[in-house]
């Protein structure tokens, strides 16, 4: 029976099968290389698109820290004209204030009665004067209760010895009547004094 050496052929193909096999490994890793390649340019792409789109949010949203700060500025602004008019309307109601002060004290000045000074302190007033006799001083602090333009009067002193003619020195409390709505009625406005005679 002869004898076939089979060794040549499979040796053959088993170095077949290894070339394909790298040949295919080879191909794997160069399609993983490709695909690496591209998966790392893509997500460079995505990262750069997104670092645009953060500095461009970062731009907007200097933008609009500025429009905010200039709208806080803008509202500080009409907060302080708001309380300048303010201001501006309770001085135009209160200037006929003076007015129907001193006309109203002239009105409720009983006779034999004359005052030597105002002072004003906010609405509250102190008015010095000499009187003929205290049953006059009396009559001007019911004038007063009555008055409608001034209110609360309350009597300080009445001291009959400081006038050499026979009067009656007296220092009486009150308290003016406001049209105007007065948020700082504690402060001090600037003192008037007035001299005047009786009626």
């Amino acid at each position: 029976m002869p004898r076939i050496n089979l060794l040549p052929w499979r040796d053959q193909q088993r170095r077949e099968r290894k070339l394909a096999f790298f040949v295919a490994l080879g191909v794997a890793a160069g399609a993983a290389a490709v695909v690496a390649f591209v998966a790392y340019l893509l997500l460079g792409s995505m990262i750069d698109a997104q670092d645009r789109r953060n500095d461009k949010l970062q731009v907007q949203i200097k933008e609009l820290d500025k429009q905010i700060e200039e709208i806080n500025d803008l509202d500080a602004q009409k907060q302080r004209f708001i309380a300048r008019m303010q201001i501006i309307e309770k001085l135009q109601r209160s200037r006929p204030e003076v007015v129907h002060l001193f006309d109203e004290l002239v009105k409720e000045m009983p006779d034999g009665t004359y005052l030597t000074s105002i002072k004003e302190t906010g609405v509250k007033l102190k008015l010095e004067g000499v009187a003929q006799s205290s049953t006059r001083v009396s009559t001007l602090m019911r004038n007063i209760a009555a008055s409608q333009w001034l209110r609360n009067p309350e009597l300080e002193v009445v001291d009959s010895a400081k006038d050499n003619q026979g009067g009656s020195h007296f220092v009486l409390d009150a308290e003016q009547v406001s049209i105007a709505t007065d948020d700082d009625s504690g402060s001090k406005r600037p003192m008037r004094t007035a001299a005047g005679g009786g009626k």
